[in-house]
């Protein structure tokens, strides 16, 4: 990806270096949009705790003024009631130059820069690019469609394709990063289609629709609506980072208590989350699961004695499920979502009987408590290796055989790619 992207903008910078800027006033509008949208994702939403595999998995925020920007530039085929003679190439140019420029701010304040979103913008911008310029300066999209609502379908079709390419492309650049399996990747792709992206596309049509028409003074008006999605994407981040560093907090009062190692709870979290994913779990479910996972032991602050080491596997099934039920009930008054404190109040259960992310917690923690519990110190490093087999010995009964396979094909990856 990163390949075919930067020989295309070699190429579209050398072209419109020769050839020179076509509508100088347009490429300078969008440009400045575009990179205007960059710029001011400098203020990122706060930081989540940490996932599954690091920060490969954290999606960032989007730029949709930057992109429903470029969207809008490659899709302009008037301006102000006079055909463009811009094409493919020079929106590579633009778009490539924008963006870089937008990110000067971000890399000033020490941010570090995103190649692959800069990679997928040029990649599919030059799809949309390819799909309409070509038909607009030959003619034939006048021809065979004209000025009216078929006109407006098409770009809506290529619009709808870009996205899909988008989401195509993202996916793969997440797999390469992550190694995690394609087809989850992609559906949550797909669906964010449905969101943020039907928006973009939209207010890309009616960029250039406008601009078509009425000129260039209506870029500033048509750049209010992406301003406020994104205002409003970053609010909900800075909501959901709150929330997410609440639930890490309270999941912390059972280490500050002495009733489970520190770091416990983090630590099942992140191999839960990972197996989740390589379970093929959407993105909302793994939410879901990552706070079960965080407030799985919550319920053992009903001790009056602790548990040695925090590790429950060993206790009777009935201490497990009165600790279990418990431990459903506080986080019932958290406000999380319903589904987290099911997860919890079903630990204890037979794995048949068990929702699929109650089987991951239940599995994670087991694993994690064999780990690194007192009974692994006289094992040395073959201590993770004992208490996997502990778990496959034990997946007639009490874990699930496809999520403990599923664990260990987490663990057997290089450990710059496991859960911190």
């Amino acid at each position: 990806m990163y390949g075919a992207a930067g020989t295309l903008a070699v190429v579209a910078l050398a072209w419109t270096e020769w050839h020179g800027i076509r509508e100088p006033g347009a490429a300078l509008a969008f440009g400045l949009l575009i990179a205007l949208g960059e710029a001011i994702r400098c203020g990122d939403a706060p930081a989540a705790l940490p996932r599954a595999s690091g920060a490969h998995e954290q999606r960032g925020e989007p730029t949709p003024l930057a992109a429903a920007g470029a969207l809008g530039y490659a899709l302009l085929g008037r301006l102000g009631g006079e055909p463009t003679s811009h094409g493919v190439l020079q929106v590579v140019t633009v778009v490539v130059a924008a963006s870089l420029t937008g990110l000067v701010p971000r890399m000033a304040l020490g941010r570090p820069a995103d190649p692959g979103r800069t990679a997928r913008r040029v990649l599919t911008v030059a799809f949309a690019a390819t799909c309409f310029q070509p038909l607009h300066h030959t003619g034939r999209l006048a021809s065979w469609l004209g000025h009216g609502p078929a006109l407006v379908g098409y770009l809506l079709g290529v619009l709808a394709l870009t996205a899909l390419c988008d989401a195509v492309l993202a996916a793969a650049l997440a797999r390469a990063r992550t190694g995690w399996p394609y087809g989850p990747l992609l559906r949550d792709e797909l669906r964010a289609l449905t969101g943020i992206g039907s928006a973009i596309c939209a207010t890309g049509v009616v960029m250039a629709l406008t601009v078509a028409v009425t000129g260039l003074w209506a870029l500033p008006v048509l750049a209010l609506p992406p301003l406020l999605i994104q205002y409003s994407f970053r609010r909900y981040a800075a909501i959901r980072a709150t929330c997410r560093q609440t639930i890490a907090s309270l999941a912390r009062s059972t280490e500050i208590a002495g009733y489970t190692p520190a770091g416990h709870a983090r630590k099942v979290a992140g191999l839960s989350r990972a197996v989740g994913r390589e379970l093929g779990l959407s993105e909302p479910a793994l939410t879901v699961l990552e706070y079960a996972a965080l407030m799985h032991d919550i319920g053992q602050l009903s001790l009056v004695d602790p548990v040695p080491a925090g590790a429950t596997e060993p206790l009777a099934r009935s201490e497990q499920r009165r600790i279990a039920l418990l431990g459903g009930a506080v986080v019932r008054q958290t406000g999380v979502p319903a589904e987290v404190a099911v997860i919890v109040e079903r630990q204890a259960d037979p794995y048949r009987e068990q929702p699929l992310s109650a089987r991951i917690v239940r599995a994670v923690n087991a694993y994690t408590e064999a780990a690194g519990g007192p009974a692994a110190a006289g094992q040395g490093g073959a201590a993770p290796l004992c208490a996997l087999e502990r778990l496959r010995l034990a997946t007639a009964r009490d874990f699930d055989p496809a999520v403990v396979e599923a664990l260990a094909t987490v663990l057997s990856r290089p450990p710059h790619d496991r859960p911190r």
